[in-house]
């Protein structure tokens, strides 16, 4: 599937350790659209966004954006492109606070670009706005997701890579992010969501992706899919690799 504009992935071969992960794996993540990945834990998707977000070293393939290869760059050129990731786990900077948090994530902006950048994801999410001098350690799981998402739209990124939005999360939170994630997408961002629960993961995508074992089973459409139960089935009996 080509995505103009957006990232493209090609024959990627990834291992970690002597273990192969990735074996293989093309897919494509365009603009202004939601792609899942779906697929049981040790598939190899976190694998995929770590190394698509630079934190892991490809062995071989290609990894482009807007057609500029990005193949192996280290994380903070991957971030300047225009990609960031917000990684499984609610991962923030938990002894500082709610804006120090914001604050980091848009180091590299002037002074002005930095205002305006945490004006902006605040207004994504409003919720923070009464938390801003509250520590990270004393948020809720669902203010702590918010607030990494926040991080990730400082600098206004094109691409998102989002690895379990829902993880742990009651039902109106994981709503309320899933709204969030439409607006941002609407916006203009392409978004790469890896999401244990299949239907939420199709009710935003517009294109699916399934992973077993290190390799693509299934490309399509978020619709085609929901009317695959055998794919999804297939995919989550199947043997665990890694993460």
């Amino acid at each position: 599937m080509s995505a103009a504009g957006g990232i493209e992935i090609a024959d990627l071969v990834v291992a970690r350790g002597e273990k192969p992960v990735l074996r293989g794996i093309s897919l494509a993540v365009r603009p202004a659209e939601v792609t899942t990945l779906i697929g049981r834990n040790g598939a190899g998707k976190s694998t995929l966004v770590l190394t698509v977000a630079g934190a892991l070293r490809p062995q071989s393939g290609v990894i482009t954006l807007a057609g500029r290869s990005i193949f192996g760059h280290p994380a903070h050129a991957i971030r300047r492109s225009g990609i960031a990731a917000v990684l499984e786990g609610h991962r923030i900077l938990e002894g500082l606070t709610v804006i120090d948090n914001l604050r980091a994530a848009g180091s590299l902006l002037t002074a002005r670009e930095l205002i305006r950048a945490v004006d902006d994801a605040l207004a994504v999410f409003p919720e923070l706005k009464q938390r801003l001098p509250v520590a990270g350690r004393w948020l809720s799981g669902g203010q702590k997701q918010m607030l990494s998402l926040a991080q990730a739209l400082i600098g206004h990124p094109r691409f998102l890579l989002i690895d379990e939005l829902s993880l742990g999360l009651a039902p109106a939170i994981v709503n309320r992010l899933a709204s969030a994630l439409t607006a941002i997408a609407a916006a203009g961002a392409g978004i790469l969501l890896i999401e244990q629960f299949t239907t939420l993961a199709l009710s935003l995508a517009n294109t699916a992706y399934v992973m077993e074992r290190g390799q693509i089973v299934f490309a399509g459409t978020a619709a085609e899919l929901k009317h695959r139960p055998e794919v999804l089935h297939g995919a989550y009996l199947a043997e665990r690799v890694t993460v």
